[in-house]
């Protein structure tokens, strides 16, 4: 066998002709007609954002020319074309709020889908700090937000848009119908609640509500107050006591001013879990207990509230899905900025447990 000087093998006829036939520094066009597709089906086979564009054969045929090629797509030149980071931020009201970690873990792997990556940010409930996380997204150029912090009437979300960034909704709604929002159907939700508590013999029950600047506090308050009248009981103010946030500290304080205000609920709903687990608290802190003195229910069915004592029963929403959802939205909003608003509306289901049983019977 003749060597090459070097002392390595030659290459074959085959391997002389394969390098001739293939070009030097392959282009997008040299993948088109390789795939024997126009090069604009290429360009999208090879645009994560666009690849849905067209059917799935024909992008596994054209991403097999480009490996085959050795086409490599110049990402950091087609961001700068686009002016695009390929990151987005999320921005959330209280990282230790156990609901969110599903809800991010939904973003990453749709982001991921599509070549973005996410960045997380806590707002502590703050609206100074979320403009400032505001005008750190900015800087850091990044190409759209997920906002868990909207309230009915909210600048942020304003100035997001003025500022030419794609805004995606989670878990939130504001009074602008034209804020794409993904969303839990709260008026089911709430209205299973309130139907389980009555079939168990219910007629007393209470509600205490989320901050009312915010679309999950305001719509979880009127399908209370709704499905209380669908049953003939009672849904006053002094049914009714709004807590200042959705934290455990603010349901703890609701709680002992409802159950110290002379009223005698035998069921309270909370507006979402962290709330019920400050009512635990107050009930606790009065010596009633949970179910025999007063059954509880939570909203949002967050890990790990299946193994409190007495394990809540919760309205579960679909936490995963519905930070996946919103990257889709977003990722679908990136490609085309005509696309009709969307409000996806995703169904919740009541998980009962040991909070709630069945009213006790006056001697």
């Amino acid at each position: 066998m003749v060597k090459s000087p070097s002392g390595k093998k030659p290459p074959s006829t085959r391997q002389q002709a394969d390098a001739r036939s293939r070009p030097a520094s392959p282009r997008l066009r040299d993948v088109a007609d390789h795939a024997g597709v126009h090069i604009s089906t290429a360009s999208r086979a090879l645009d994560p954002l666009k690849e849905k564009r067209i059917s799935a054969d024909v992008a596994a045929k054209v991403k097999a020319s480009a490996r085959a090629l050795g086409y490599q797509g110049n990402v950091i030149a087609a961001s700068l074309r686009r002016r695009r980071s390929h990151t987005v931020g999320v921005i959330v009201p209280d990282l230790t709020n156990p609901m969110f970690p599903p809800m991010f873990r939904g973003i990453e792997d749709r982001l991921q889908q599509i070549g973005y990556s996410a960045l997380l940010t806590n707002s502590d409930f703050n609206l100074e700090r979320e403009w400032q996380l505001l005008d750190m997204f900015v800087k850091r150029q990044v190409d759209g937000l997920i906002l868990a912090t909207a309230r009915l009437d909210d600048p942020i979300v304003a100035a997001a848009q003025e500022r030419g960034m794609t805004v995606v909704l989670m878990n939130r709604a504001t009074a602008d119908a034209t804020v794409p929002a993904i969303l839990a159907d709260e008026a089911a939700g709430i209205g299973e609640a309130v139907a389980h508590l009555h079939a168990l013999g219910h007629r007393h029950i209470a509600h205490i509500a989320g901050p009312q600047d915010v679309s999950t506090g305001r719509a979880r308050k009127e399908a209370f107050i709704a499905a209380a009248v669908r049953h003939g009981l009672q849904a006053g103010p002094r049914h009714v006591v709004v807590a200042s946030q959705f934290s455990e500290a603010a349901g703890h304080r609701a709680a002992l001013h409802l159950l110290q205000s002379g009223l005698a609920p035998t069921a309270i709903v909370a507006a979402n879990d962290a709330l019920a687990l400050g009512v635990y608290d107050a009930l606790g802190e009065l010596n009633l207990a949970c179910p025999s003195d007063i059954s509880v229910t939570g909203f949002n069915d967050m890990p790990f509230v299946d193994r409190l004592k007495p394990a809540l029963t919760s309205v579960r929403i679909p936490q995963y899905r519905m930070g996946y959802e919103a990257a889709d939205e977003l990722a679908a909003r990136l490609d085309d900025g005509a696309r009709p608003v969307a409000h996806r509306v995703l169904p919740p289901k009541l998980m009962v447990r040991d909070s709630t049983g069945p009213v006790r019977q006056s001697a």
